[in-house]
């Protein structure tokens, strides 16, 4: 099981993300825009660095919903690799079929 903090931070940044997601679109648009004079594409690139870094995208961590684990996540289906074998071998993955030799 994953530290709770660690788990609250990344929901906190899931959050924050959340928020500020249509103001960074704006942002990105205005200062990636050529057609628009430099001095306002840098204004919009500073108010962009203005912005929470926590309320970028890329800071998001996938982590299991079970246990909290950050590492061996399938997208799939949300869980570590861990939690997929224990899901299986109880038989609530259906399809899943735990191999043993």
């Amino acid at each position: 099981m994953a530290k709770k903090s660690a788990i609250e931070k990344n929901n906190r940044r899931r959050r924050l993300v959340a928020r500020d997601a249509e103001k960074r679109a704006e942002l990105k648009a205005i200062a990636k825009d050529d057609t628009r004079e430099l001095e306002e594409r840098f204004a919009a690139r500073l108010k962009l660095a203005e912005l929470p870094r926590n309320g970028s995208k890329v800071r998001i961590r996938n982590r299991c919903e079970m246990t909290g684990r950050p590492r061996a996540y399938y997208r799939k289906l949300g869980v570590s690799r861990i939690a997929i074998r224990d899901l299986g071998s109880k038989g609530l993955i259906p399809g899943l079929l735990k191999s043993s030799w």
